[in-house]
């Protein structure tokens, strides 16, 4: 009998070790969860917020624990890298910088608040390269979300949510209050590569939603970006002297541009010489009230080139099409090409601005911009003032621009309409029967692999 109880004993105490040992990951034996057991992101290690302390209650500050949680996944790029699992809950932070091959998972009822307290935000002195220094300016806020020189991010979820809590932001640049200082984004991310960001529903930015700067091989897809009227400067999508990016089945509206496309400011952006280029744009519903569905500039100093933009539908904004720069500028844009736009009460299709006023502290006011080749067609328009407004330079060069197959109907009480077949301000070129073109040839980043994760 007693070594009958010895056996059970032993028995015991296997299985509660068992159990205990279901409840460890791989990543240097932290705890876990259903949660973690279940998501499934192509990556080696895994763990949750709730492992480093985190408190899902709307309330308490969560910017330790998601600093801890990634200081601990780090080390684990170079072994299959890893995941962090937010779980359903109300997840209160500040800003926390993110790491190479890794993946943050929202789960469908997880909220990321972001902290309305401004030291929740350091400062950052240092200046973007492309724009540098501007004697009123003292820094800008950090970023809620941040990163520098990596590889291999993924953000993403099951339509979890990140709110960026941005009133009281809004109040204060509006009340002069912020000491020149720079509001936070959700996103900033600089010198990296293979950054995707999808499947998310994005809330009230303090300022840009998402900013990546100098990257490439970039994806945003399946967004859902929203702030209210009367925002200031909450651009949905801003990529800024990037290259290769794929912008595609996002709802944007915003109180600002839907899409802006930058690449510096004057002389800084000039030298740098790191344009936009290579950038798709697909399957984009914008309601932007008063300002732009897709702006280019008016930072644009280091050229802006080779995007196209398909199948995309605005309802309510100034333009469909901005081109915006300035004397000092330089660089160029070009290589623009659209198609199958559907798009209702709008100013202006197109239009060009070359005075916006916003410049660095030493420019020269003669470098102007070159814009040339902008190609547009198959437009469906209604309730527009006019189909184009330019405002150039004089002798600033402005050529190739080209519209076909666009009907569009003015406003009415204007009480007229108009379709173009064809129209190519092409020097010398004869306007009939041109179709605009489009390009056949596919961008790389169009065959890059959406990365998701499975329950």
């Amino acid at each position: 009998m007693e070594s009958y109880r010895l056996f059970v004993g032993i028995v015991l105490l296997i299985v509660v070790l068992i159990l205990d040992e279901s409840k460890t990951c791989t990543a240097q034996g932290l705890k876990t969860s259903t949660t973690t057991t279940t998501v499934k992101c192509s990556r080696k290690h895994s763990a949750v917020l709730t492992d480093f302390g985190g408190v899902g209650d709307g309330v308490t500050s969560n910017t330790k624990a998601f600093k801890a949680a990634i200081d601990h996944l780090s080390p684990l790029a170079s072994d299959g890298g890893a995941q962090l699992i937010v779980p359903p809950g109300k997840w209160l932070t500040g800003s926390f910088n993110l790491t190479s091959h890794f993946t943050l998972f929202l789960h469908k009822d997880a909220v990321i608040l972001a902290s309305q307290e401004a030291s929740e935000y350091p400062i950052i002195l240092e200046a973007f390269p492309s724009y540098g220094a501007r004697k009123n300016s003292t820094g800008r806020h950090s970023s809620l979300m941040m990163g520098r020189n990596l590889t291999d991010v993924v953000i993403t979820g099951h339509n979890g949510t990140i709110d960026g809590q941005g009133a009281s932001w809004w109040a204060k640049y509006k009340a002069q209050q912020l000491n020149n200082v720079g509001r936070p984004h959700i996103l900033q991310i600089l010198f990296s590569t293979d950054i995707q960001i999808s499947n998310l529903t994005l809330l009230n930015s303090p300022s840009w939603f998402l900013h990546p700067l100098y990257s490439s091989n970039i994806i945003f897809q399946g967004l859902t970006i929203l702030s209210p009227l009367d925002s200031p400067n909450t651009d949905g999508i801003t990529p800024d002297s990037c290259s290769n990016v794929r912008i595609e089945d996002c709802y944007i509206n915003t109180d600002d541009d839907c899409v802006t496309i930058k690449s510096g400011l004057d002389q800084n952006g000039i030298k740098m010489g790191m344009p936009s280029e290579h950038i798709i744009i697909r399957r984009l519903t914008c309601i932007s009230r008063d300002n732009n569905v897709i702006s280019l500039g008016s930072e644009m100093s280091g050229g802006i080139k080779d995007l196209r933009a398909e199948d995309v539908t605005a309802v309510t904004a100034q333009s469909a099409i901005a081109i915006r720069t300035a004397s000092g500028r330089g660089g160029y844009i070009k290589d623009i090409f659209t198609r199958r736009f559907v798009l209702k009460t709008l100013r202006y299709v197109v239009r060009v601005n070359a005075f916006n006023t916003n410049h660095a502290d030493d420019y020269d006011p003669s470098a102007l911009s070159e814009i040339s080749s902008i190609k547009c067609r198959d437009m469906m328009v209604e309730n527009v003032t006019a189909p184009a407004k330019y405002e150039v330079i004089p002798g600033n060069t402005f050529t190739g621009v080209c519209f076909s197959n666009t009907t569009a109907t003015i406003f009415p009480d204007l009480k007229t309409s108009f379709k173009v077949e064809s129209w190519d301000l092409l020097p010398h070129a004869n306007s009939k029967n041109i179709e605009c073109p489009y390009p056949q040839n596919k961008l790389p980043i169009e065959d890059v692999a959406l990365k998701t994760c499975s329950l």
